[in-house]
């Protein structure tokens, strides 16, 4: 009988944050450096070999899964010398582990995460998306690195699984998963305990409450399987909508919210609230209805005006209000409204979708070699005199370095009791109103909107 080698091979960062970084204390980085990252063929040990930046010697650190499928530390060796011994002795200790098949450590925990795709719904409520992300082969990566992020998921409200299947809830749950994942990756401390709002989140002594909301579909534009092209919204129609039904539809979500007074809960008080809002009510409106946002939060439109000689400048346009297909007005400016100063900002990104999830799965290596996914969009320029975004694509591959708070806004209220520090969260935009004029900051690589194109080679 032939005896196969156990290997262990190093891989990247990518790939071991799906597994750790919804484990990892954001503390360990001001006493640790993390330096390599080694796993054995099926993934079931993990190691990692640091730097101690006190003593300056070298550590290892093994992990395996417990009883709630998070990877967890099981054997830790200290004081090396040099990295090259760390990792010698890392490999040693986890081709012994392999070879007494070691799969899972018992800790007696309490039960923690979410079986996302066991299938509690009827087939005639099933979310067609979740059909596609189920059963797709394209759509194998963002599957698998939805359920590792759902292993750290508790269901505070008892429905997650079913909304998460169905019809009348993919969308928001989806977008709540995005939103645990950024926020880890911002390095908050996640509070879960609460029905009410969806997040707690902690950095240094701050807690702020982030509940999340979408823009649903409407009865009559169910969503299907496939998207429908002749179905997709024109861009002469999107020119129109954006003036009066988006920043309507955009209002009553915000304002169904508002009511909920979220603020006067005792474990709120005192605190910053966000609401995180994301766009679902159509086929890839999320990529086009951004603009409607910032004009109903802010009350005003900047119009962009070409001058005979080719220059450009922006004008900037109060909107007072917009009108219902009744006739009924309805105020523009939501952060002007009454009880809006207890909302901090919103926060908006047209990416937490599948195809999120799809490119960092592939990054996190659990994409097959036939895959190919090619990302098509545009992201903000930086050059002051510009007004025009800049289109990028690239394939999409283990080497890439998307996060998952690239396209994250935080637009912040200019009323708010409790304002937010922007330095809370570094690596996303935020949109200040100075006076008349909206100030953005926005990282260096900022995508207003993409899309995947995801093909299976035959």
């Amino acid at each position: 009988m032939k005896v196969e080698p156990i290997t262990i091979r190093q891989i990247t960062k990518n790939q071991f944050n799906i597994f750790m970084l919804f484990t990892r204390h954001p503390a360990v980085q001001n006493f640790a450096r993390e330096l390599e990252y080694h796993s054995n063929d099926d993934n079931s040990i993990l190691g990692v070999v640091l730097l101690d930046l006190y003593d300056r010697d070298f550590s290892y650190v093994l992990l395996v899964r417990d009883e709630n499928r998070q990877f967890r530390e099981f054997d830790t060796k200290v004081s090396f010398s040099s990295k090259a011994e760390a990792v010698d002795m890392l490999s040693n200790s986890m081709k012994w582990h392999t070879a007494q098949n070691l799969k899972s450590v018992v800790h007696n925990l309490p039960e923690r995460g979410m079986d996302l795709f066991n299938i509690v719904v009827n087939q005639e409520k099933i979310h067609p998306y979740f059909t596609r992300l189920n059963e797709d082969t394209q759509f194998i990566p963002s599957k698998r690195a939805i359920i590792e992020i759902a292993n750290h998921l508790s269901d505070i409200d008892g429905n997650f699984i079913e909304q998460f299947q169905s019809l009348n809830g993919f969308d928001a749950r989806l977008w709540e998963i995005y939103l645990f994942a950024s926020l880890t990756e911002q390095e908050f401390l996640i509070n879960r305990k609460y029905e009410r709002p969806d997040f707690i989140i902690q950095k240094y002594d701050v807690e702020i409450g982030v509940e999340a909301v979408t823009l649903g579909r409407d009865k009559n534009n169910p969503p299907t399987y496939l998207p429908n092209e002749e179905k997709l919204t024109r861009p002469a129609d999107i020119l129109t909508k954006i003036q009066n039904e988006i920043p309507l539809r955009y209002g009553s979500t915000l304002f169904s919210k508002l009511s909920k007074k979220y603020w006067e809960l005792s474990h709120l008080k005192d605190k910053p609230f966000l609401l995180a809002v994301a766009d679902f009510h159509d086929d890839f409106s999320m990529t086009w209805s951004y603009i409607s946002l910032v004009e109903y939060l802010y009350g005003q439109r900047e119009e962009l005006i070409v001058s005979e000689d080719g220059s450009a400048f922006a004008k900037t346009e109060k909107i007072t209000h917009y009108t219902k297909p009744t006739g009924a007005k309805i105020n523009s400016g939501f952060f002007f409204e009454p009880d809006c100063e207890n909302i901090s900002g919103v926060l908006f990104s047209t990416t937490g979708t599948i195809a999120k999830f799809t490119r960092m799965g592939i990054q996190a290596g659990f994409s097959s070699s036939k895959q190919k996914v090619l990302r098509v969009g545009d992201r903000y320029d930086h050059n002051s005199h510009s007004f025009t975004p800049i289109s990028f694509s690239y394939m999409v591959d283990e080497n890439c370095t998307e996060t998952w708070s690239e396209g994250l806004n935080l637009f912040h209220n200019p009323n708010a009791k409790h304002p937010i520090d922007m330095d809370l969260f570094p690596n996303i935009a935020h949109h200040k109103l100075k006076g008349e004029q909206l100030i953005s900051w926005a990282p260096d690589f900022h995508p207003f909107s993409s899309i995947n194109i995801n093909t299976i080679v035959k």
